[in-house]
């Protein structure tokens, strides 16, 4: 009688690094990184820029508040962009009012332009929602390490705390989650040197995103690395280029 062999076990291939969220010891780092820059965020929080700028909106991530984001308005500004802050105060992450919040906020900036949207990490998720239920006030969406694609629950370091803070599992915001590219033009902003979102989420997959760009910083980077911002600002206006067919109309700061 011929004897029947236990089916073998499948090898199951390790994750890939670029799907992982960055080890805990990397979320210290960040923070380590962005103590000493936290006098950044000092100064008036009222729009910067030349008053008759293209009008963008600058969205914070987890945790995060408009004097985190004010190197990054100050990069705008110096373009040629009309920056404003969100002025919800500070990010606890998706509450039930979020998104009537920031339709107010695009409803209050909003002259007939349309608006660009720049939100970092949660904030880039919020602005994605943002643009899909108000595409007629929204220019272009554009994330800076966003875990905006792939499993919520592990592409972040921070998905426990994030829960115990907001008071909501990740993937049941208060709000109805829409799960589609925003009809705009959106542009992804990601780093291979991220310290809280892994690479592949914040890039995006085919479909997710118009376009992906790599740039050289930690997530905290992205709002307050000098260098970096002046690459964003960069590839913002390139983007803008290819989508819209000419740069965008912009007179820089000194300029104006």
């Amino acid at each position: 009688m011929k004897r029947e062999q236990p089916p073998r076990a499948r090898k199951v291939a390790p994750p890939s690094p670029d799907d992982t969220a960055p080890s805990g010891w990397m979320r210290w780092r960040e923070v380590a990184w962005h103590v000493p820059r936290l006098l950044a965020g000092l100064g008036p929080l009222g729009p910067r820029g030349p008053e008759d700028g293209p009008p963008v909106l600058v969205i914070p991530g987890f945790l995060a508040t408009d004097r985190t984001t004010m190197e990054l308005r100050r990069a705008l500004a110096r373009v040629g962009w009309r920056a404003h802050p969100w002025l919800l105060g500070l990010n606890t992450g998706a509450k039930k009012d979020t998104m009537d919040a920031l339709a107010g906020r695009l409803e209050a900036i909003y002259d007939g332009r349309p608006i660009l949207l720049v939100g970092w990490s949660l904030g880039g998720m919020f602005a994605r929602q943002l643009a899909c239920r108000h595409p007629e006030m929204v220019r272009a969406v554009v994330t800076l390490g966003s875990p905006f694609s792939g499993d919520l629950k592990t592409n972040t370091n921070v998905r426990e705390f994030y829960e115990r803070v907001a008071g909501h599992d990740v993937n049941m915001p208060p709000f109805e989650r829409i799960m589609t590219k925003p009809p705009v033009p959106t542009l992804a902003i990601w780093s291979s040197k991220d310290g809280i979102v892994a690479p592949s989420a914040a890039r995006g997959a085919k479909g997710e995103v118009d376009k992906s760009v790599e740039v050289a910083a930690l997530h905290t980077g992205m709002v307050v690395y000098r260098p970096a911002l002046s690459w964003i600002t960069h590839e913002i206006s390139v983007f803008l280029a290819e989508q819209e067919g000419e740069a965008p109309k912009l007179r820089p700061a000194s300029a104006a």
